[in-house]
C-alpha cells in the first residue's frame, strides 16, 4: 500500500519545510505542501489542499496533517467536495504538525498502511504530552532523556549488543530515521536504550550524542539478525 501525505498550514513556508524535512528521512513516500492563501498570505486554501488531494491520488491512501484549527475546517470543506470514493482515501491526523509529518513518513517509507501511519503521527502527541510531564533525577535516563511510556527490557530477550555512535550528529533525525526503518524489516521486538526501536520518536527523545552508548536487544523470530543488522548500521556511522 501507497500512503501519501498533505501537509496543510497557515504558511507556505511552514507546509514546505515540513516536506523537505520529512522527504529528507523518507524519500519513497508522496509528500505534499498546501500552505497558505491562494495569494501568497497567510491562511489555508480550499484550491490549494483540493490539488493537493489531486497531486496524491495515485496512493492508495492520504493522511492529511494540519497546523491550525481553522486548516482542520478548510479541509473538511474541501473533503465535502470529493466523491465518495475519493473521500474514503483522505484520512485526517490530529497529530502535531511537524513531529506527526515525521513519524508518519518514516512509516510510510517502512511499508506500513494506512493504519500504521496514522498510529505513527499519533505516538507524536503522545511523545509531547510525555515532554511535559514534571520528572525527577531518577526518571532521567543519562543524557538526560525521559523514557517513553512503555519503554523497558525486551522480554525473554534472545540477542543483545551494546556498540558506540561515531557518527557527529548521534541517533537524531535522519540516522533514527535509518534506524528504525532498518529495525521495521524485521519481525522481531526490538528494543534501543530501553525504548521500541521501531518508533522515531521514541528514539529521538533519547536524545544520544556521538559516543553515546546504543544498546540493543531483540527478541522473537529473527532477533540475532535484527540485533546484527542494527549494530553494523550503527557502526558505519549511517552514512555521515
Amino acid at each position: 500500500m501507497t500512503v501519501g501525505i498533505l501537509i496543510v498550514s497557515h504558511s507556505a513556508a511552514i507546509a514546505t519545510g515540513t516536506v523537505e524535512l520529512a522527504r529528507q528521512m523518507a524519500a519513497d513516500v508522496p509528500l505534499v505542501a498546501a500552505g497558505g492563501t491562494d495569494d501568497g498570505g497567510i491562511g489555508t486554501s480550499f484550491e490549494a489542499i483540493t490539488a493537493g488531494i489531486e497531486e496524491l491520488s495515485g496512493a492508495d491512501a492520504v493522511v492529511v496533517l494540519c497546523d491550525l484549527g481553522s486548516a482542520y475546517l478548510t479541509t473538511d470543506t474541501a473533503l465535502d467536495f470529493l466523491d465518495d470514493d475519493a473521500r474514503a482515501r483522505v484520512h485526517v491526523s490530529q497529530a502535531p504538525l511537524v513531529e506527526g509529518a515525521v513519524a508518519a513518513a518514516v512509516a510510510a517509507q517502512t511499508g506500513g498502511d494506512v493504519d500504521a501511519v496514522l498510529a505513527a503521527a499519533a505516538s507524536a502527541a503522545a511523545s509531547e504530552a510525555d515532554a511535559g510531564r514534571p520528572s525527577s533525577l531518577s526518571d532521567e535516563q543519562p543524557g538526560g532523556a525521559v523514557p517513553v511510556d512503555g519503554a523497558g527490557p525486551v522480554d525473554d530477550v534472545a540477542a543483545s549488543e551494546s556498540v558506540e555512535l561515531v557518527n557527529e550528529s548521534g541517533l537524531h533525525a535522519r540516522p533514527a530515521a535509518e534506524f528504525v526503518k532498518t529495525a521495521a524489516r524485521y519481525e522481531a521486538s526490538v528494543r534501543v536504550n530501553g525504548v521500541d526501536a521501531k518508533s522515531l520518536l521514541a528514539i529521538m527523545a533519547l536524545a544520544l550524542p556521538k559516543g553515546a552508548t546504543v544498546t540493543i536487544e531483540g527478541s522473537g523470530p529473527g532477533a540475532q539478525e535484527a540485533v546484527d543488522a542494527l549494530v553494523a548500521l550503527v557502526r558505519s556511522g549511517f552514512g555521515e
